[in-house]
């Protein structure tokens, strides 16, 4: 099995290198005709990227010279990929606000079947479990959507979905004391929000349900996070536990001027009645991240056992652990939220860490700054 590290470029390119020996691999310099965001191995060979240009591109890593097909269907920047193992779906999202499916099994050089699974104003980033049962969107206005038992199959168009809740996370064991709210309206220092992705009056009508949760519950959230009780944020990265109980957030103050990383649980158990709603996140750690490189996007992520977060900081990374000897989280989640323990910092940039990740596979990490470094590491402790 070939161990490749991929990097998107701001312009059109992707790079290839070996990881271990850090060798060059290959340039595909026209990889796209406008930046490109995100690179998803669908499998050992096969990858695809996505690109302001608004397409998706599938990649051979056998026959690189040129791309398996080019996917058409977004109208703006095309910022995720996600890909569901189950039903071999591939799944995108852009700031056109859509979630698009991709039938990869029908794939022609034309392109392959698609449709619009979600929409939302405002989307930033879209993920999916680990299992594949939850989808999770974030906002630029401070939202996080949560689909649950998740129905690729199933088109979403508004209303046509149960709402399940609609409230702010808590950080206490206090969390079943809230009550249906309405939106907040907040700017942002990506768009300038008028209104939620949901109306108060959908959310109501919707919500009038009992019992479990169906297929593409829709549960909207405004993460609670620390400073931010009377000010917007700006969900700018989100990532998953890799085991799945948790997500992790990057979040900005709707004046860019703060950054905060936080780690929320995800509560068990059925949703109970709307009168008392039962929210299933819970803020468990944060740490505040250092105020460098205003307006730009850190993608952070989750190493692959869980016990680390990898955080761009400045013009470095830092390594978070929940305590200090690297527990997982279930063995040390506190009674309120705590802060994120500093295991390690590495610098090794001229300019402002944009992105970092774990190599599934060895004890590796790799970092990209906004002048296009790209640094390896391999930490001892």
């Amino acid at each position: 099995q070939l161990s490749v590290l991929t990097v998107a470029c701001e312009q059109t390119e992707v790079l290839l290198f070996d990881p271990i020996s850090s060798k060059h691999i290959k340039t595909l310099s026209e990889a796209h005709e406008d930046c490109v965001n995100n690179i998803r191995f669908l499998d050992n060979r096969l990858f695809a990227t996505c690109s302001d240009d608004t397409t998706i591109a599938l990649w051979d890593l056998r026959k690189l010279n040129t791309k398996v097909c080019t996917l058409h269907g977004h109208t703006s920047w095309v910022k995720n990929i996600e890909y569901d193992t189950n039903t071999r779906l591939l799944v995108t999202s852009g700031f056109d606000g859509n979630v698009i499916i991709w039938d990869t099994n029908r794939c022609t050089e034309d392109g392959c079947p698609h449709k619009k699974f979600f929409h939302t104003r405002f989307l930033m980033r879209m993920r999916l479990t680990p299992d594949c049962s939850k989808m999770l969107i974030s906002t630029s206005s401070g939202y996080l959507l949560i689909l649950h038992d998740l129905d690729l199959n199933k088109t979403l168009e508004v209303g046509s979905y149960p709402i399940l809740r609609a409230r702010r996370t808590a950080s206490s064991s206090d969390i079943t004391s809230s009550s249906l709210s309405s939106p907040r309206a907040v700017g942002s220092p990506c768009h300038q929000n008028e209104s939620g992705p949901l109306s108060e009056k959908q959310m109501s009508r919707s919500s009038q349900r009992e019992g479990g949760s169906p297929r593409n519950s829709l549960e909207v959230l405004t993460p609670e996070v620390p400073g931010e009780r009377d000010r917007g944020n700006c969900i700018t990265s989100l990532q998953l536990h890799p085991k799945g109980w948790a997500t992790l957030l990057r979040c900005s103050s709707n004046t860019d001027d703060q950054e905060w990383t936080c780690v929320y649980e995800f509560q068990e158990g059925a949703p109970v009645r709307p009168v008392s709603p039962r929210c299933s996140l819970r803020l468990t750690h944060c740490i505040e991240e250092a105020n460098v490189g205003r307006g730009y996007i850190k993608e952070l992520c989750f190493s692959p056992d869980g016990r680390m977060i990898s955080s761009p900081h400045g013009f470095g990374i830092r390594l978070l652990g929940f305590d200090a000897h690297c527990s997982e989280l279930v063995d040390c989640l506190p009674k309120e939220a705590g802060p994120l323990k500093e295991i390690r910092c590495l610098y090794s940039h001229n300019d402002v860490v944009l992105t970092t990740k774990f190599s599934p596979t060895h004890c590796q990490i790799a970092s990209g700054c906004l002048s296009g470094r790209v640094s390896l590491y391999q930490p001892k402790f």
